[in-house]
């Protein structure tokens, strides 16, 4: 099959790669990540995945746009079910993509990780495959989650160190932050 992949990273993108490769499907990478948070990381995460992707000569398709205005307005009034919201926007951008360019088929790179709700996003993905008339190709790609995670150290890849929204930022580092203020605070 001739798939569009949806990547939202450079290094979430290296085991999916190899599995759809090794399939012999034929794959274009598309990026369209809204979500990421701040514009720093939005353009790292977007270097690295265009160099990966250039490695392994995988066309690339970028809607480049910087959205975590819109992003953030669609998801501040309900922020615990943010992500359905962030999967949705991102599969059907994909799958939209697909289908202007003639694919077979969409997938995404966030099947790889082991932090997303996959029952949520296999959900998403097939209404929207209904809704758009192009299949979805799913695969549960948590099954390389340490050989992605080593390949893409061993090609020194900018490694993220949170989902991409400003909430996974936050709950990535807030434990991490009340705990030093504590510490300075008490020593105060």
């Amino acid at each position: 099959m001739n798939i569009l992949l949806h990547q939202c990273c450079g290094p979430c993108s290296v085991y999916p790669v190899e599995i759809l490769k090794g399939m012999g499907h034929s794959i274009a990478g598309y990026w369209f990540n809204p979500n990421i948070h701040p514009v720093t990381e939005y353009f790292k995460r977007f270097e690295t995945l265009a160099q990966f992707n250039r490695e392994e000569n995988i066309p690339l398709f970028a809607d480049n746009v910087y959205g975590v205005q819109e992003f953030t307005k669609n998801v501040a009034q309900d922020i615990a079910n943010r992500c359905a919201y962030c999967y949705a926007i991102r599969l059907e951008a994909a799958a939209k993509k697909a289908k202007e360019e003639g694919f077979h088929a969409f997938t995404s790179t966030l099947f790889y990780s082991r932090y997303q709700n996959h029952e949520l996003m296999k959900k998403i993905a097939q209404e929207i495959s209904m809704r758009f008339a192009i299949d979805f190709f799913y695969h549960d790609f948590r099954e390389g989650w340490q050989k992605g995670i080593d390949c893409s150290k061993e090609r020194n890849m900018y490694r993220q160190p949170y989902c991409g929204c400003i909430y996974s930022e936050e709950d990535r580092y807030i434990r991490q932050i009340n705990k030093k203020i504590n510490s300075i605070t008490s020593h105060s």
